[in-house]
């Protein structure tokens, strides 16, 4: 899965469209090809298979530290502007607070009001429209009307008053008006007479209530008004937490803002726009009900045969593994993907099986494991010949890198077909170097080979050339494996010293097999025979992966087995050992 989001999480819709029609095409064009190309080139594309992933490996993504003390000065500084835009933001409820509407639409043209004046004068005179049609057009004719016969309908008043009242405001009317007469200009008339109405409206207003109205002063507000208005305390600062852990609290905070810095290369602003959206997101999506959904959990049966959890690396990262090949089951393809709903439910497990994940399995604090380690199988991956599977794809990546920033810390891509690689080379352009350094590929014949540089075979399933079980009665990830490479045609002997009785167990595996194997006890003492424990034997490819076979030992001696390479290819053995008393 991609990590790396865009530099900003603004980014201008135009480019980020024209990139995904790019991304489109490519896609296309590969499964064309793939369609075309003949069964004689197949040689050809594994080997260009695993001279990518060899390259791949050279430019290999180096994590850095999450603690504050081995940040350089700029990063430091960084994180500390982000530290002060994030505590004002609280201070203001900024994270909880609806998103920012979008911007206005444009003002209309100037015409449009005057075109609509316009039809309502002529709907005036020819009488047609009715009164509450609107607003201009009820006010406009009362407005041409008005004559002095109307202001004497009122209650007698001084003529002081009335003259007052009616000559005074025309003045700043005619200071405005047009030099056009009113007739060639219907609509600035209309406007002007509105205006005349209302000005005369108002003064009349203003005489009618009489002395009393004239005491109160509107434009003072009350002293004690405003005294009670500026002692009402601020609210306190909202408080947000993400993944369990308060956004300005202590040293987990520091590393999880780290985070979305490193995600927008230390640009603080856009860090601090990923992490508001990051934010309202979780709320939006229901995060947290999602780790109490009953329903979900129900479907982990279906769901884990594709994506699950599986031991740690090297460097103790938790290790996800995403194998797209069980989707080949058209039952359980039309169970996640046949519809948006059912697509959409997957979804949702997705993000909670990650969510879980990150709360059991990572640590925040300072120095700590924080970052996971993906191996995506595409062996009978659907692809791009899957319209359904790849619109699921394409939203899961979208979610997850923009808000889930710096949580990869290794994308292992392995049984790679030729044609992926070439739709690799088409989008490369599109990514950062970052998120180019973190990816690793390996053809079907490196897969195992290419995983194990990682991770040990101990903690590598079964399924990918490991030891790595479920439950086991006799081993666990503490009892260490031995890997060796047997050279073809070399025959390689392993000695296990036994010095104390009991059960000594071991087991092997040799991958693609196409061996002989036999095992036999060698006592210390002079003189005593050997015991043949197993007799030679081929064991094929079809055979069980994993052969585990013991022996009850009475006296000091050595296990040996031999394997014996028969083929033409280098065979890579894995094997372990361990001894249990006899009443275990």
């Amino acid at each position: 899965m991609a990590e790396e989001p865009q530099a900003t999480t603004e980014a201008p819709a135009a480019p980020a469209a024209a990139e995904e029609s790019k991304v489109a095409a490519a896609a296309e064009e590969v499964a064309v090809s793939e369609k075309e190309a003949p069964a004689a080139e197949e040689a050809k594309k594994e080997e260009t298979v695993e001279e990518t992933a060899a390259i791949a490996s050279l430019d290999s993504f180096k994590e850095e530290s999450n603690r504050v003390a081995d940040l350089k000065d700029p990063e430091k500084k960084a994180l500390e502007e982000l530290k002060q835009l994030v505590q004002e933001a609280l201070n203001k409820h900024e994270f909880t607070a609806p998103p920012p509407p979008p911007p206005a639409a444009e003002p209309a043209p100037a015409e449009a009001p005057a075109e609509s004046i316009e039809v309502t004068k002529e709907e005036e005179k020819t009488e047609a429209a009715p009164a509450e049609s609107s607003e201009v057009a009820t006010e406009a004719p009362a407005a041409a009307e008005v004559k002095p016969a109307e202001v004497v309908e009122e209650p007698p008043k001084p003529e002081a008053e009335v003259s007052a009242a009616t000559e005074e405001p025309p003045k700043a009317v005619v200071e405005e008006a047009p030099v056009k007469p009113a007739e060639e200009t219907p609509a600035v008339a209309v406007v002007e007479e509105k205006a005349v109405e209302t000005i005369e409206e108002s003064a009349v207003s203003v005489k009618e209530p009489g002395p009393a109205s004239e005491e109160k002063p509107a434009e003072d507000p009350a002293p004690a008004a405003v005294e009670a208005e500026a002692e009402v305390p601020p609210p306190p600062p909202e408080e947000v937490s993400i993944w369990g852990v308060t956004l300005l609290g202590d040293e987990r905070s520091d590393v999880i803002l780290l985070k979305f810095l490193r995600a927008r290369d230390f640009k603080v602003k856009d860090a601090l726009a990923m992490l508001k959206s990051a934010v309202r997101w979780r709320r939006e999506f229901g995060i947290e009900d999602l780790l109490g959904d009953a329903d979900l959990e129900a479907a982990a049966a279906d769901f884990e045969k594709a994506v699950f959890m599986h031991g740690v690396d090297k460097e103790e990262h938790p290790v996800c593994y995403n194998a797209f090949g069980v989707f080949q089951d058209k039952e359980l393809y039309a169970k996640v993907f046949a519809d948006e709903e059912k697509r959409q439910r997957f979804l949702r497990w997705r993000i909670r099986f990650l969510e879980k994940g990150i709360r059991e399995l990572l640590d925040f604090n300072p120095g700590a494991v924080c970052t996971m380690v993906q191996v995506n199988d595409l062996k009978n991956s659907p692809g791009f010949f899957k319209r359904e599977f790849m619109q699921a794809t394409d939203k899961a990546i979208t979610i997850l890198s923009d808000n889930y920033p710096e949580f990869i810390a290794r994308q292992v891509v392995i049984n790679v077909p030729w044609w992926y690689l070439a739709f690799n080379r088409m989008i490369s352009p599109f990514l950062t170097q970052r998120s180019k350094s973190k990816f690793v590929y390996a053809g079907p014949s490196k897969s195992a080979e290419t995983i194990f540089k990682y991770i040990a075979p101990d903690q590598v399933p079964v399924q990918y050339g490991g030891l790595g079980k479920d439950s086991d009665a006799d081993f666990s990830t503490a009892d260490a494996v031995t890997d060796v490479t047997i050279k073809p045609g070399a025959k390689h002997t392993v000695e296990i010293p036994v010095s104390e009785t009991g059960v000594l167990i071991w087991e092997l595996r040799v991958l693609g097999w196409g061996v002989n194997y036999s095992a036999e006890f060698v006592p210390n003492a002079e003189g005593e025979y050997s015991v043949i424990v197993s007799k030679a034997r081929k064991l094929l490819a079809t055979d069980e992966p994993i052969l585990k076979n013991s022996f009850k030992v009475g006296e000091p001696g050595k296990i040996v087995l031999t394997i014996d390479n028969v083929s033409s290819k280098k065979k890579k053995l894995l094997f372990r050992s361990k001894t249990k008393s006899t009443t275990e």
